[in-house]
C-alpha cells in the first residue's frame, strides 16, 4: 500500500504542476517502499531524487508566479525556501550516517499536501490567466516549453 494517496482535492487543474506533485508523491511512495524492503542504497537514491527534484519543481514554479504576475509570488519562495533548509538538514543528517526517512517522509507527505491545498491554490488564478494570455507558436518553442525544458530537460 502507498505511504501517500494522491486526492482529488490536490489538483490544481495546472496540467504540468499537477503532473509534478504527482512524482514527488511518487518519489515518496517509493521512499517507504525502499524504506520497507530495508535496501539503505535505494533510500539513500530516493531521498537525493526528491529532494533534487523538488527544488527543481520550487524554481519552475516560482517561475510561473514572476511570470504570472503573483502578487505573493515573493512570499511563496520565502516558504519554498524555508522548506528546502529543513529538508537539506534532513539530507545531510542522513549523509551523516542517521536514520531520517521516517522523519522526511512525514514533513514531505504532511508539508506537501498541506503547501499544494492551500498556498499553491492560492496562485491558481493568477497562473491561469497568465497561461491563457500566452500563445504557444507551433515550433513548440512558448514560454511553457522553453520553461520545462529548462528545469527538467
Amino acid at each position: 500500500m502507498a505511504f501517500l494517496e494522491w486526492e482529488s482535492d490536490l489538483d490544481t487543474g495546472i496540467e504540468v504542476i499537477d503532473g509534478q506533485h504527482r512524482r514527488i508523491v511518487e518519489m515518496i511512495n517509493g521512499l517507504h517502499v525502499a524504506q520497507e524492503q530495508g535496501d539503505t542504497g535505494a533510500v539513500a537514491r530516493v531521498i537525493e531524487e526528491v529532494v533534487d527534484y523538488t527544488v527543481s519543481h520550487f524554481a519552475f514554479e516560482e517561475t510561473l508566479l514572476e511570470d504570472a504576475g503573483y502578487l505573493f509570488s515573493r512570499a511563496h519562495k520565502k516558504v519554498h525556501e524555508l522548506f528546502i533548509r529543513r529538508v537539506d538538514l534532513l539530507r545531510r543528517r542522513h549523509q551523516a550516517g542517521d536514520d531520517v526517512a521516517d522523519e522526511l517522509k512525514d514533513l514531505l507527505g504532511r508539508w506537501l499536501f498541506n503547501h499544494i491545498r492551500n498556498d499553491d491554490a492560492a496562485y491558481v488564478g493568477a497562473v491561469k490567466a497568465n497561461m491563457q494570455r500566452l500563445t504557444r507558436d507551433e515550433s513548440g518553442d512558448g514560454w511553457l516549453s522553453r520553461s520545462m525544458r529548462r528545469f527538467f530537460g
